[in-house]
């Protein structure tokens, strides 16, 4: 599979206490990754630097070959979509009307939206389960439903890369699950490429072609899941014994017991 985002030996200080030094990694075409990690270990950081939300101090990122840093947020917009892990609940403003948001990056300044605008929208909704309550506020949606609703509205950008960070975030055990055989169904039904930053080991196992592990800011394992979740590094990187069975085709892990040092 060729890259569709390559990022090259960056370099980002956050503070004294916490910097991410020479990272590089690559998102190929078709695949869904999960960026997992204990907390603080640069997760989020890093999805941030490949969005362009976060300039870098140093290194490239590449999207579709172009140095994304070079590029205008509109041509970036065509082409990658970010979900961030809180959203404004507060809009008041209809589910149509948010998704519809999605559609500025292909438009001009004053140009109203198009038949190709409100064929997408549509396909946006209808795509992500929304379209029944596409008339409602809101306010007027559980977290679940309104999780759903930003995810149309990136979704109708139509790009070729979606990257949520913490999707699942808020949701009951139902709705995480529901939400994840939607980002499953967007890939293997529509072509989107996704990373995302999950805490859920299991279902970053279960939903993923390849796991990105993170520790201390820089990349502890790159590989398929059941490459990656060993005993050995739910020991070193996560501080916990953990025994790991297969279960279905895809690793699950069973935490044991914390071996971080008392307080």
């Amino acid at each position: 599979m060729a890259s569709l985002l390559e990022a090259e030996r960056l370099h980002y200080t956050h503070s004294r206490q916490f910097a991410m030094t020479d990272l590089s990694v690559s998102l190929r075409e078709g695949e869904i990754v999960s960026i997992i990690g204990p907390n603080g270990s640069g997760k989020s950081t890093l999805l941030k630097l490949l969005a362009r939300l976060l300039r870098p101090g140093a290194g490239a990122v590449r999207l579709c070959g172009r140095d994304i840093a070079a590029m205008s947020g509109r041509e970036t917009a065509r082409l990658l979509a970010m979900l961030s892990q809180t959203n404004d609940a507060a809009l008041d403003i209809s589910v149509r009307e948010l998704v519809r948001f999605g559609r500025h990056p292909h438009k001009g300044w004053f140009e109203t939206d198009s038949e190709t605008d409100a064929a997408c929208v549509e396909w946006a909704m209808k795509a992500t389960g929304v379209l029944p309550y596409a008339e409602r506020g809101l306010q007027t949606l559980s977290g679940g439903e309104r999780q759903r609703a930003w995810l149309a509205m990136a979704v109708a950008q139509q790009p070729k890369l979606l990257l949520l960070d913490e999707p699942t975030t808020y949701l009951d055990i139902a709705h995480q699950l529901d939400l994840m055989e939607l980002v499953k169904q967007l890939n293997r039904e529509h072509g989107m490429t996704v990373a995302m930053v999950l805490h859920d080991i299991n279902q970053a196992a279960k939903y993923s072609d390849r796991l990105i592990v993170m520790q201390d800011g820089r990349i502890a394992c790159d590989g398929p899941p059941a490459e990656v979740l060993t005993e050995e590094l739910f020991r070193r990187v996560f501080r916990i014994r953990a025994t790991v069975s297969c279960d279905r085709g895809y690793p699950v892990f069973t935490a044991e017991e914390s071996l971080q040092p008392h307080a």
